[in-house]
């Protein structure tokens, strides 16, 4: 993002964006618990942030690690066993609809594993860097469209898959770019539930635009 606020502190509207994607998890009746993993030096203020929004269900805020993998094995840590699903959620994605979290926690009640993504619409080419200038590469394939989905989260799955996805891939010097991925290696099925273009990862600064863009187009609707 290049700006010295972390991204999910940026706000939309004066409130952060942390917090908007936190009401949206909030507000589906199917979640009972919110473990939010965050930075050490902001747990504290994270934690009287979410106070004021009285949220439903209990909220904890813990220290993370240094990646994404990392984190969300801390979170892991403090669901015991018997809880039956588990759903992992980018804090930077505060325009997820509540229907899609709704259905990917039913997909996942019934096969374990489902995650939120949509149809990839421009042509994919797989590459290789190989001896040429840095921004420049080789293409090697076309991959068919009909072929690729590009992942969203939510991200659900049954609590003992998660974890022993997470157990293998610590024990194997595995590090995925997301929960899915190390699921899958595993051997098991992973659904795809058709989300939206809106649920967008705030990332990039024009990222910003877009998602004010957004924000004014629910409240007009509110």
């Amino acid at each position: 993002m290049g700006a010295e606020t972390p991204k999910q502190f940026l706000e939309l509207d004066g409130v952060p964006i942390a917090i908007l994607s936190l009401r949206r998890l909030a507000g589906c009746a199917q979640i009972s618990r919110i473990i939010v993993v965050t930075r050490q030096e902001v747990v504290e203020k994270l934690q009287a942030r979410i106070a004021q929004e009285h949220f439903p269900q209990p909220v904890m805020v813990i220290k993370g690690g240094d990646s994404r993998q990392e984190s969300v094995a801390q979170a892991l840590k403090l669901i015991p066993d018997d809880v039956e699903l588990v759903l992992v959620h980018d804090a930077v994605r505060p325009f997820v609809a509540p229907e899609h979290i709704a259905r990917v926690i039913e997909e996942a009640r019934r096969c374990k594993a489902a995650i939120v993504g949509i149809p990839a619409m421009d042509t994919v080419k797989e590459v290789k860097r190989a001896s040429l200038p840095e921004d420049v590469a080789l293409i090697t394939n076309t991959v068919p469209r009909e072929r690729i989905v590009l992942a969203q989260t939510p991200q659900v799955f049954e609590t003992r898959l998660l974890k022993e996805a997470f157990a293998r891939a610590e024990a194997d010097g595995v590090n995925a770019s997301d929960e899915a991925g190390l699921v899958e290696r595993l051997g098991y099925d992973v659904h795809v539930v058709h989300g939206s273009e809106r649920n967008i990862k705030i990332t990039k600064p024009a990222d910003i635009a877009l998602a004010n863009f957004y924000l004014q187009l629910e409240q007009k609707k509110a």
